[in-house]
């Protein structure tokens, strides 16, 4: 496998009722982890983590979401619901029985509410991690997100990282204190691959909405993990999950930023193993 290609396993395909197809990826054999990625990225964003849980005797699974990558985007549009239902379509798709779902970013936010708001997802689930991830109201404490959701709403992020000069300066900003400029790379040309218009919908749910107030809900083992130099997950909105949901796990990475995927994915193997005892 290439670093910076995608994860290597086999590929299939689930069909939505409403006419979405999402492309999965799945390799190994042993307990199940299913990778939810972030906003404005697809499976390549676990091209580094896939190895070491493959060496470690985990069976994988990954997904685009809707709307992101080679997964499309059905009649029932982007939003909340329709990709947090999407969840349980890859869980029964895989066949997930105390799986562990690590959601990073729009995966973690879509995670939570796939567990809170789809019967069926919390079952089929032995852990959860949440990664750099958020209930909800995403513009408080953050000046990056106040900043950049207007501004992909009218096209202006999208023709200003065009510029590579300008893109390479708004992917630094994803990172922590010491990036690897291929990470940063294989970050801003997946980024800029997406429909970002199309996108808005869920990015902008998640300024409007919050389930922070139902987190005690979730009654599986939890680990969260949170980078320190985070700007678009900032260190409070990971505090309250780790308050909030009984028995959660919290762990901080010094110098990190919001991309652990890349910065740290040794941090993540750790998390999993924490939710998922061998």
């Amino acid at each position: 496998m290439s670093d910076w290609g995608d994860p290597v396993g086999e590929e299939s395909w689930i069909q939505r009722p409403d006419g979405t197809r999402l492309r999965v990826v799945t390799a190994g054999q042993g307990p199940t982890v299913v990778l939810a990625h972030g906003y404005g990225l697809t499976v390549i964003e676990w091209n580094l983590l896939w190895g070491l849980l493959l060496e470690r005797g985990y069976r994988l699974a990954c997904f685009d979401q809707r709307g992101h990558g080679q997964s499309t985007i059905g009649s029932d549009g982007i939003g909340t619901s329709p990709m947090s239902a999407d969840y349980l379509a890859v869980l029964e798709h895989v066949d997930a029985r105390d799986a562990v779902l690590l959601g990073h970013s729009m995966g973690g936010f879509l995670a939570i509410a796939a567990l809170l708001d789809v019967p069926g997802v919390m079952d089929r689930l032995g852990g959860l991690v949440l990664l750099a991830t958020f209930s909800g109201s995403v513009t408080k404490g953050s000046i990056q997100n106040k900043t950049q959701i207007p501004m992909i709403r009218a096209g202006i992020l999208q023709r200003m990282v065009a510029s590579d000069r300008i893109g390479m300066t708004f992917a630094r900003s994803i990172f922590g204190q010491d990036p690897d400029p291929a990470a940063m790379r294989a970050f801003l040309d997946v980024f800029r691959e997406q429909d970002h218009r199309a996108l808005l919908p869920i990015l902008e749910a998640f300024a409007r909405e919050d389930r922070a107030d139902r987190l005690g809900q979730i009654t599986v083992p939890t680990a969260v993990v949170c980078g320190r130099k985070d700007k678009t997950a900032p260190a409070w909105q990971s505090e309250r999950l780790a308050s909030s949901i009984p028995g959660a796990r919290m762990t901080w990475l010094d110098g990190v930023g919001h991309a652990v995927n890349w910065e740290a994915p040794d941090s993540l193997v750790d998390a999993i193993a924490q939710v998922c005892p061998r």
